[in-house]
């Protein structure tokens, strides 16, 4: 039972940690002008890219998460 609740732990961390560093590095609202004159101004970040998705920023996460489905599942067939 105690791996079990642990996995879980560490699958819900993995996934928090992740979601800190995609929406943590920069502000969410940032009212600009957009290039084009005609176009209305968007509350969306300049140049967001999917630079966040990066393995180099994200593996202590995905690595919380491995190692709780990885508790989960020895759990289940303990």
């Amino acid at each position: 039972m105690l791996t079990i609740v642990l996995g879980a732990i560490l699958v819900v961390a993995g996934l928090l940690y992740q979601f800190r560093e995609a929406l943590g590095r920069r502000r969410l609202s940032e009212p600009h002008r957009p290039a084009q004159a005609g176009s209305k101004p968007t509350l969306e970040p300049r140049r967001q890219g999917v630079g966040f998705l990066s393995l180099r920023r994200n593996w202590p996460g995905l690595a919380m998460m491995i190692a709780g489905a990885i508790l989960l599942i020895f759990g289940a067939y303990a």
